[in-house]
């Protein structure tokens, strides 16, 4: 079966990556790309690598033109989707690349977001521990599914093998990022203009703003098991991201106290057991450490632990492509789990270099 997609924001960073993928997906065909400004031009001119869609134009964005495909994917600012997302009932997959279905709290959204809250979907992130298995189970027939923020996955990723085995204290977490200014989208922005970024380090959203922090709260409660506490109201983080002069990636480092008792061995193999048998997220060998450049183009997450009893601490660093595992593989991979395709169609575990 082929199945027919929509793509809107497909003048975007996002939504240009969303369709470099499913341009080789043999299940899919690409049937209609949209945007707002950039409507009536063709794709090509904003997405001049996909040459193998130079035919499409871009059209308006409206639940009309979205309507009446298989699956509609939606590369939107967040507080954008759910205007669109509300008229697409008839649609049987819809999928949110943005933030407006991720998070189950209405209060976190207030905090965080503000505007219309909208019912959570199943969250796009498959390989997350969760009470009693991985987030894959709920994405087995899904029909509605919120893709990742990138640095909320990564940070998640990094620690929930830990949460849920009980071997650190998540009242305590510090996660430092490293990111790409291609996070923050394709509309001009002046702090992201090149003169400003080259040959800099610049925090941003620093002190408990970032908005991604109650998405890793909520992923990282969800950890736990069934009986523990779900609120998530004792899992304490330290946020911060620091935008770098590199166009694409996350390098994630994230520590947290080690639990009294929890042995060296228990540690890993905590992490050992949520990841061993998954095929885009790998833990790397003692004593060795991802780089972004490792990971570019591929839909893989690949990580590095060490345990500082000096500190008593463990210490995870993650790299990740935040525009495939970071949001549009993550949105591949969780719609192939949803329609009961090989889950690895038309991704890579392999990073481009150099």
């Amino acid at each position: 079966m082929t199945y027919s997609v929509a793509v809107s924001g497909a003048s975007g960073y996002a939504g240009g990556e969303i369709l470099r993928l499913l341009a080789a997906h043999p299940d899919i065909e690409i049937r209609t790309v949209t945007a707002h400004s950039n409507a009536g031009q063709p794709l090509v001119d904003h997405q001049p690598h996909l040459r193998s869609l130079a035919h499409l134009t871009l059209q308006d964005t409206t639940p009309e033109i979205l309507a009446g495909h298989d699956i509609v994917i939606l590369a939107l600012p967040h507080g954008q989707s759910g205007q669109y997302t509300d008229a697409l009932g008839d649609v049987p997959l819809v999928i949110d690349a943005g933030a407006d279905h991720r998070l189950t709290s209405s209060a976190a959204w207030d905090a965080f977001y503000g505007g219309a809250f909208h019912e959570p979907w199943a969250y796009g992130v498959p390989e997350l521990p969760v009470a009693g298995g991985r987030q894959r189970d709920a994405l087995r027939g899904a029909t509605r599914i919120a893709a990742p923020g990138c640095n909320a996955s990564t940070v998640s990723l990094s620690l929930a093998p830990g949460v849920a085995a009980g071997v650190i204290d998540p009242s305590d977490i510090v996660s430092v990022l490293a990111v790409g200014p291609s996070g923050a989208g394709k509309s001009l922005k002046p702090n992201l203009l090149a003169s400003e970024i080259l040959g800099s380090a610049n925090p941003y959203a620093v002190g408990g703003t970032h908005r991604h922090i109650p998405e890793i709260r909520q992923a990282l409660a969800a950890a736990r098991p069934a009986d523990a506490d779900a609120s998530g109201a004792d899992i304490r983080i330290s946020f911060t991201p620091v935008l770098v002069p590199m166009s694409r990636g996350i390098l994630a480092t994230s520590t947290a106290p080690i639990v009294e008792g929890a042995t060296d061995a228990e540690i890993r193999a905590a992490w050992e057991s949520a990841y061993g048998e998954e095929t885009f997220v790998q833990l790397l060998p003692e004593g060795s450490f991802p780089r972004t450049a490792d990971v570019l183009g591929a839909n893989t997450a690949l990580i590095g632990l060490a345990i500082d009893r000096s500190a008593n601490r463990v210490t995870v660093v993650t790299a990740v492509d935040n525009l495939v595992k970071g949001t549009a593989g993550a949105a591949i991979q969780s719609m192939n789990i949803a329609l009961g395709l090989p889950e690895a169609r038309a991704l890579s575990i392999n990073g481009v270099a150099p």
